[in-house]
């Protein structure tokens, strides 16, 4: 079996319903449905500690690809094969190609908004919310990039559809996740939606997975970037 729980190495396993856990590097308590085949439970802060990197990544970028961006991202100790800090770092990538690209925001102060929302969905929503946090991000990137509210008319749609897309890409792939796949979708989803709404043409490029020998639930040819 391949590495997954950042304490012991092994298998993590999502349960029906919540318990009471305690973070085994923190120790604060919270309710969770994960933990490893050990007990190891780690909460969503210290899973994703370091991830401020990522807006030094960002700010650095002069790529147009989101991609590009984010695989960058996905280099970083931070970074594990599955995880919330991807439900920050999709919203960032595309935040960071679309300034290159031509598009007009105030980058530093979109990049602490998107990581202030990201990080506020947890691991496992894409099974237990029925929304996966890489499909949300593209939502976030939508709201932040239109100025989008409750209130707002044209940008609230443009928010929820956005999410739908994405998340209608994901899940037409079927399950179970993968955070890097879904990642990958969900900024393709993104790129198009934008040039449609936006009239901001970010690059694409062809991806094929670097991560199936780390996933033990890798669907293989069921994945478009599978080789």
């Amino acid at each position: 079996m391949k590495e997954e729980c950042i304490i012991c190495k092994a298998p993590l396993i999502y349960l029906e319903k919540d318990e009471m856990m305690e973070c085994v590097l923190c120790h604060k308590k919270e309710l969770s449905k994960t933990r490893c085949e050990q007990g190891h439970y780690v909460c969503n802060e210290c899973h994703t500690k370091g991830m401020d990197v990522i807006i030094d990544i960002c700010l650095s970028e002069i790529s147009k690809n989101p991609i590009e961006i984010i695989r960058k991202m996905m280099e970083q100790p931070f970074c594990h094969m599955h995880g919330p800090e991807h439900h920050v770092m999709v919203g960032s990538a595309l935040l960071a190609a679309y300034k290159n690209a031509g598009g007009e925001i105030d980058l530093p102060e979109a990049l602490l908004e998107m990581m202030n929302r990201g990080k506020a969905v947890p691991g496992g929503a894409c099974g237990f919310w029925g929304a996966c946090g890489a499909g949300i991000s593209t939502g976030m990137f939508i709201s932040i990039i239109s100025g989008a509210t409750p209130l707002k008319n044209e940008p609230w749609g443009l928010a929820n559809k956005m999410t739908s897309k994405a998340l209608d890409a994901i899940g037409s792939i079927g399950g179970p996740r993968c955070c890097k796949r879904d990642s990958y979708i969900a900024i393709i989803s993104a790129i198009d939606y934008v040039a449609e709404n936006f009239n901001i043409q970010m690059e694409k490029s062809v991806i094929k997975c670097i991560h199936s020998d780390k996933n033990n639930q890798c669907i293989k040819e069921r994945c478009p970037f599978h080789e």
